[in-house]
């Protein structure tokens, strides 16, 4: 479609059942309309997993979509209710302030995931904020969510970015866009507790009965639901946050209206991947107290899913000490679900097949070398598939006293025996979980930059291209696989993008 030519809405398929099923529990809203959208990028594949017309997309027409200008014609745009604890703190009412649900479709696996909109501009949520996004946010959290997904850990993905044309006011003046996010649902934490704390038992019900069928539907039928639901979702977390831990993501602003009741990771704001290990690291600037730093993301998580649990009381049992009695029971399963599924991320990372009772041990004795050391999280466990055949010299390189890892090299390699896999085997299995290459700090600053400041989208793409293949060796890779220096990471901070 040439460039000024009238657009007509597409129609994407979509079924809104959030709209349809869930009245009160959010406002239709509209988009607000940008002066001169330009798409930046549009995820062919994500477009093509759900269905949609990538040749008619990739282009003008995709810009005016996805900026919110020329909604689908089978939208239902709203913004959706919710609270949370934000940093600890209870706010009653937060809610999509910039952003806006499109609706939902099945995609061609038969999922049902909802297209989104963010950076699409005032809502009744906003709070005073503008409601708007600026293409350095936009971008990481493509870049982020990609990485994510080829990582194989649950994840929102960003099916478009576009550009507005308009000056978005932070600190500075930084160029607007709009970014198209797909998602299981956008269902969090805080939309429980947006109904829980003003008593709406009716709309909490509803809401429970419909995350059930949409997320839970092999315990929809336990009685009571609220209670099988939170029994499912801390499951889930467990399961989610493990992964997070094995690859060194470091979250950054984990508040209850950023969990989702699916497990999916969702909202790319001060997120970033961690360079040498060190358990406190915090790349968030509002993160002042460490409270979501590495080492405590599981303890957040099932701090969060207490504060589901409060809100799900109601629904668990009329008599509030036996909810609570029932709740707890719930809750205490998250610490050994965790713990198991940790264990096994890490005997996969140390090329384990089978499981011995000392494995958890061996994993952490390395980590207290790592941490000691300042060795680098990511290229230790890629490096040692090496060491299982049989070349030790460029792991122990990366530790600052190289014959601090000796000893545990000698318990790793007995124990490898005993496992029994050959040495080939055991190194391919390795390379198949640790990736080689990661969203480096600075390579993710870099593309920003380059985007924001020289409209030059050329390192954008470089680095989606290498996060898409994290496991692969291959020829001119070395920019993408080594950490920074560590006076980048000295000084690196992360930001929220509001």
């Amino acid at each position: 479609m040439p460039d000024g030519a009238p657009h007509t809405a597409p129609v994407f398929g979509l079924d809104n059942s959030y709209a349809r099923d869930l009245p009160g529990t959010f406002v239709a809203w509209r988009a607000a309309r940008v002066a001169a959208p330009r798409l930046l990028k549009l995820n062919r594949e994500l477009a093509e997993e759900l269905g949609l017309d990538t040749a008619t997309l990739d282009g003008p027409l995709g810009a005016e979509v996805f900026s919110g200008n020329l909604p689908p014609s089978d939208a239902e745009p709203l913004a959706q209710a919710y609270a949370g604890h934000q940093f600890g703190g209870f706010s009653p009412q937060l809610g999509d302030g910039r952003a806006l649900l499109l609706g939902e479709v099945i995609d061609r696996k038969g999922r049902r995931r909802d297209i989104a909109l963010k950076g699409s501009g005032q809502t009744p949520f906003s709070r005073r904020g503008d409601g708007k996004a600026a293409i350095g946010p936009v971008l990481r959290e493509y870049l982020i969510g990609e990485a994510m997904h080829a990582l194989g850990i649950p994840t929102t993905r960003a099916l478009a970015a576009v550009a507005t044309g308009e000056q978005i006011l932070r600190d500075t003046a930084l160029p607007g866009a709009v970014l198209t996010r797909v998602a299981a649902s956008h269902i969090r934490v805080g939309t429980f507790q947006f109904f829980a704390a003003r008593g709406d038992r009716e709309n909490l019900a509803k809401l429970t009965t419909y995350t059930l069928a949409r997320h839970y539907p092999a315990v929809a039928s336990a009685e009571p639901p609220a209670l099988a639901l939170l029994g499912a979702v801390t499951e889930a977390q467990a399961q989610l946050i493990a992964q997070w831990m094995a690859v060194g993501f470091i979250h950054g602003v984990m508040n209850t209206d950023n969990m989702t009741l699916s497990g999916e990771t969702i909202d790319y704001g001060p997120c970033a991947f961690m360079d040498a290990y060190a358990p406190g690291t915090v790349f968030s600037s509002i993160d002042h107290q460490g409270r979501y730093a590495y080492g405590n993301q599981p303890g957040i998580a099932q701090w969060n899913l207490a504060r589901l649990a409060e809100a799900l009381l109601p629904l668990i049992d009329p008599n509030e000490d036996r909810a609570v009695e029932r709740a707890t029971d719930v809750l205490q399963g998250f610490v050994p679900a965790y713990e198991r599924a940790w264990t096994d991320r890490m005997r996969a990372k140390l090329g384990l097949a089978e499981a011995e009772d000392g494995d958890a041990a061996l994993a952490l004795g390395l980590l207290a070398i790592m941490e000691a050391e300042r060795a680098d999280w990511t290229l230790v466990f890629r490096r040692l598939s090496r060491v299982a055949q049989g070349d030790a010299s460029a792991f122990r390189l990366l530790f600052g006293n190289p014959a601090a890892v000796d000893d545990w090299l000698t318990l790793w390699q007995a124990r490898c025996m005993r496992d029994g896999r050959p040495a080939e085997v055991r190194a391919a299995a390795m390379d198949r979980v640790n990736p080689l290459v990661i969203p480096r700090n600075h390579k993710v600053e870099e593309a920003i930059a380059a985007a924001v400041w020289e409209n030059d989208l050329a390192p954008f793409e470089a680095l989606l291209d290498q996060i898409q293949r994290p496991f692969e060796e291959m020829e001119g890779r070395e920019a993408f696989v080594l950490p920074p220096p560590q006076s980048f990471t000295e000084n690196f901070r992360t930001f929220c993008g509001t």
